[in-house]
């Protein structure tokens, strides 16, 4: 019966997680530009591998009986868990960086220029001559 019952909890984490997945997948199909794409991937993503790890998590530690598989699972979640944020944040900043302008919901600039979606993205500002 406990069996069962973590057998059913796992599937539905496992399950949850796809639906994440899965939606996240669709994000980046339907948003309209790199920004809102990005967010869509990251957030889904992580939130995604956090219900598919806490599922096999509960798999690993009572159905198989194999902690050190759960230990490993957990440290794949702490990796995940600190890397897909940074990637993102990465990959945006670059985006600004190269000149990319952010747009609104009607595919119109937020920003005037180039130049100044570079300067939002430095970290410290231009030093004057």
């Amino acid at each position: 019966m406990f069996i069962g019952l973590i057998n059913l909890l796992s599937w539905l984490l496992i399950l949850t997680g796809c639906v994440f997945i899965i939606t996240g997948a669709i994000g980046l199909i339907r948003m309209p530009d790199l920004y809102t794409r990005l967010h869509a991937a990251s957030v889904t993503d992580t939130g995604g591998a956090i219900f598919v790890i806490l599922g096999l998590l509960l798999q690993a530690l009572f159905v198989f009986e194999n902690p050190m598989a759960g230990i490993k699972v957990v440290l794949v979640l702490f990796f995940t868990l600190f890397t897909a944020p940074t990637a993102s944040h990465a990959l945006a900043k670059t985006a600004l960086l190269s000149g990319h302008v952010p747009t609104d919901e009607n595919g119109k600039p937020i920003v005037d220029s180039a130049e100044i979606a570079q300067k939002m993205a430095r970290s410290r500002p231009d030093k004057p001559d």
